[in-house]
């Protein structure tokens, strides 16, 4: 345990791309903040599942990687010295102060205890793992030969690959990943697709031609000594039983979302989502608020940019409980002077 609190304006919890983003938008009125997040980099999802697939709806990048995307928010949050707590899970929140004086204590499981004036809540779906088939022996492959994520794309170059789902991200890797591999094989229980119409016409395209292949079945059995992959045996819908070889496997079923402690918080959850007001979006606690998909208000779309917007705006709010004597003028970092000098940049 911590011998003694650390003291900040904000503490963030959860160090996604909202979250990161939340850092400048304080940072630009002199607030300091920690973060803390369960995985040992910044990034959240984006870093950990999808870090080199494309984003197409970031504003000003008409295509970026998850990663990149990441990269550059910390580039832009650097001026402001954030300090980031990887590796702990906050265990236990407690509310000391008053409605118009809020502080928090706030411990991780870790033994950290901070002691913050606001807090964020930017956990995303709270933590999260990827939903694993109900296969036999697939433990033993995984890392290997089986993944859930794809974090380097040249592990799949010249694999005989096998993609598993019918949503975005099976859709999604399948065609990322069809220029580097030896084969790609789509399969997925049922000829019908979740993923965005495009990505499906694409696939279709890609199999037409014979440089995809697509089947309907289910994986029943891996084949091969573990933790090496050689094939794996399907069922059809029709029953029948086929093959298809193939040595990585990704199966893309979901993610399983937990909030963890956060459900004990006393936040009033509806279908284990924050409900926040929109005008500042703050919970209904005093001083604690919660921005990207870890909140719900009629409306809302879960999309980075809307948490980029709730962010913004959280901050406006936060800044009045900060420095509750000092009176916050909105300024455009294009024409402030002081904005810019915190930015770092001249001429």
């Amino acid at each position: 345990m911590s011998e003694s609190p650390i003291k900040t304006d904000c503490l963030i919890i959860g160090a996604g791309p909202v979250g990161l983003f939340a850092v400048f938008e304080l940072g630009l009125l002199d607030i300091k903040c920690h973060l803390v997040d369960i995985l040992g980099k910044p990034g959240g999802q984006c870093s950990e599942l999808y870090p080199e697939k494309p984003i197409y709806d970031i504003p000003g990048f008409p295509m970026v990687t998850g990663q990149a995307l990441v990269d550059n928010l910390m580039a832009q949050i650097a001026p402001f010295g954030p300090v980031f707590h990887h590796v702990e899970m906050v265990s236990g929140l407690a509310s000391i102060g008053t409605p118009e004086a809020p502080m928090f204590r706030v411990e991780t499981d870790a033994g950290t205890v901070f002691e913050a004036r606001t807090v964020v809540i930017a956990a995303g779906g709270g933590s999260f793992q990827p939903k694993k088939p109900p296969i036999d022996g697939i433990d033993g492959y995984e890392g290997t030969s089986v993944f859930y994520a794809v974090r380097k794309m040249e592990q799949f170059r010249g694999k005989r690959v096998l993609i598993v789902g019918g949503g975005d991200s099976a859709l999604d890797w399948a065609l990322n990943l069809q220029p580097i591999a030896e084969r790609v094989t789509l399969l997925h229980r049922r000829d019908d697709f979740r993923a965005a119409p495009h990505s499906v016409s694409q696939m279709r395209e890609l199999v037409s031609t014979g440089a995809m292949d697509l089947a309907i079945g289910q994986v029943s059995t891996l084949q091969g000594k573990a933790p090496e992959l050689e094939g794996v045996l399907c069922k059809g819908a029709d029953g029948s039983e086929f093959r298809i070889d193939c040595n990585r496997m990704l199966p893309f079923f979901g993610l399983t979302m937990k909030l963890g402690p956060i459900a004990e918080w006393g936040l009033n959850l509806h279908e284990n989502l924050i409900p926040v007001d929109t005008e500042k979006f703050e919970t209904s606690v005093p001083g604690l608020f919660a921005i990207g998909d870890i909140n719900t208000y009629p409306g809302k779309l879960k999309l980075i940019l809307s948490g980029f917007h709730e962010g913004a705006l959280a901050a406006q709010k936060v800044h009045r409980y900060v420095f509750p004597e000092k009176r916050l003028v909105f300024q455009y970092t294009t024409s402030s002077t002081s904005l810019q000098k915190k930015l770092g940049v001249t001429g």
